[in-house]
């Protein structure tokens, strides 16, 4: 067990065959998954919360812990978190970013409503889902990281050349819009289980 845990490759291998493990286990006292459209459609949104974990995951430990913590380390410490740590949750963040967005696309059209969504499900009676404005905050957000947050850290981290007052500003530009996809992160959560859980059609 030690060696599994040991290394986190092997950790999340390890968390994959135990998910096909309760399948298997569910499946024999249970039921087995029929394996139709509606368990694809089913597989497919389980690696969307995944993926969505990663990436709202990473983005509140940058706004809830590390930007709140840089101003208290020394000085002589913080190259440290910028050299090693920040690219590495960036990587993470920015990855968990495209694989949500993918697989979040890939799940609306196999239940049928991406055009729906997409288009605000707007009928004569109003907005009949939330899920629409769901997908777009995440799309905006998708952007925000690839487009914005990410460019800007390339700068700040010393990732790209830049002179010290770009630096600074791609810095603040990138807190900036990190802050703004947290705001987004709270309605746009809201809508995502509101469509199953809040009571919605």
């Amino acid at each position: 067990m030690q060696s599994v845990l040991s290394s986190l490759r092997n950790t999340v291998i390890a968390g994959f065959v135990a998910a096909v493990v309760v399948i298997v286990v569910v499946g024999i006292f249970v039921s087995w998954p029929s394996f139709n459209e509606s368990w694809w459609a089913f597989l497919f949104r389980w690696l969307h919360v995944i993926s969505g974990i990663m990436w709202i995951g990473h983005l509140w430990y940058f706004n809830f812990t590390q930007i709140p913590t840089m101003p208290k380390i020394p000085d002589e410490l913080k190259p440290a978190v910028g050299k090693f740590i920040a690219p590495a949750a960036l990587f993470w963040f920015r990855w968990g970013a495209m694989a949500t967005i993918v697989t979040g696309l890939i799940l609306a059209g196999m239940n049928r409503y991406i055009g729906d969504a997409l288009a605000l499900g707007i009928t004569d009676g109003g907005i009949s889902t939330p899920i629409g404005i769901g997908m777009w905050l995440g799309i905006i957000m998708w952007f925000n990281v690839w487009f914005i947050i990410w460019p800007m850290q390339k700068k700040a981290l010393g990732l790209v050349e830049a002179d010290a007052d770009t630096k600074k500003k791609a810095a603040r530009t990138a807190m900036l819009f990190s802050r703004t996809n947290t705001l987004l992160s709270i309605p746009m959560l809201y809508c995502m289980i509101a469509q199953s859980h809040g009571g919605f059609l």
